[in-house]
């Protein structure tokens, strides 16, 4: 694997200290008028998600990680594990809950999901930005009920979002997954 070195850390590097992955989310080159230069990051792990801070001094070192990207199907939930099959390979993958995490709330049979892989293991799972889910229960519509307001819905994945209230059961509606919002009603 390849060091890096302080002067080349940059906001989005993919970093690797102690066996775990992370991604620089902030970037700070800190010139203090006594004594030498230092970067302050601010580091999310691939694994869990945690943010911490780290200080790089000059001459401190860290490694590569070795990063794989794959597009994977999710077939089913049998209750205690994911199933996913990779498309080039046929090979499956079973995976928890947890693993899985909020990708979970988003995914039905049959959908792409990207799986990122560290050293040959499945350590993230990011469901599209944009999906398009059919609406399974939702309060019924009321005459007058034309204001902007909002009435809860929940989609097929089994994610509850808050949508119009002209939309009903059976509607397909395309939604961000990233933060949990209804974007449009799909014709």
């Amino acid at each position: 694997m390849a060091s890096i070195s302080m002067g080349d850390l940059k906001k989005g590097l993919k970093i690797e200290m102690n066996g775990i992955p992370y991604k620089i989310v902030e970037y700070q080159h800190v010139k203090p008028g006594k004594g030498a230069a230092f970067v302050r990051c601010k580091v999310k792990s691939f694994v869990d998600g945690r943010v911490i801070e780290k200080t790089f001094h000059a001459g401190d070192k860290c490694e590569t990680p070795n990063l794989e990207d794959k597009v994977m199907q999710f077939l089913y939930d049998d209750g205690e594990f994911l199933q996913f099959m990779d498309s080039a390979t046929y090979e499956q993958i079973a995976l928890t809950h947890d693993q899985v995490g909020e990708a979970a709330d988003w995914i039905i049979d049959g959908m792409n999901v990207d799986m990122l892989y560290h050293n040959g293991k499945p350590i993230s799972v990011d469901a599209p930005q944009f999906v398009e889910l059919k609406i399974v229960e939702t309060p019924p519509n009321f005459k007058g009920d034309t204001q902007g307001g909002k009435k809860p819905a929940t989609l097929e994945s089994g994610a509850v979002v808050q949508v119009p209230f002209h939309v009903v059961e059976g509607d397909v509606v395309k939604v961000d997954t990233v933060r949990g919002e209804y974007l449009e009603k799909v014709k």
